[in-house]
């Protein structure tokens, strides 16, 4: 997998970097909020590998979003707990519906049926 036509650990790298650099001269962020940044530009990349390869988005999704809230919170949102989790709960099941129109079984229905009365007595 390629992003930018680089490997997603450079990008990341690359990303950290910068994150250091701007806040070493510009914003002068806290190493906690520098953390946080980090953590969704890794979940921001697990996404578009999920999204390239076909395989897991759902929870790629699931995993940026809650990187999100965490560096939301860490950045000053005041959401308690509860708000947070209320947030997660629905983008749960958002993914939950999508995905379940997304997905067919490696069998089909007819060959799970089985037939009526005792067997083998």
């Amino acid at each position: 997998m390629k992003i930018f036509g680089r490997e997603p650990a450079l990008v990341l790298g690359l990303v950290a970097a910068s994150v250091k650099l701007i806040s070493a001269f510009w914003l002068h962020a806290s190493a906690d909020q520098q953390a946080l940044v980090n953590t969704v530009a890794a979940a921001i990349v697990a996404l578009i590998i999920a999204f390239q390869v076909h395989d897991g988005v759902g929870a790629a999704f699931l995993g940026f979003t809650q990187a999100a809230i965490a560096a939301a919170v860490g950045f000053g949102l005041h959401w308690a707990p509860d708000t947070q989790a209320v947030v997660f709960a629905f983008v749960s099941a958002a993914v939950a519906a999508y995905t379940r129109t997304q997905v067919t079984a490696s069998v089909p229905a007819a060959a799970l049926t089985r037939p009526a009365g005792p067997q083998g007595v």
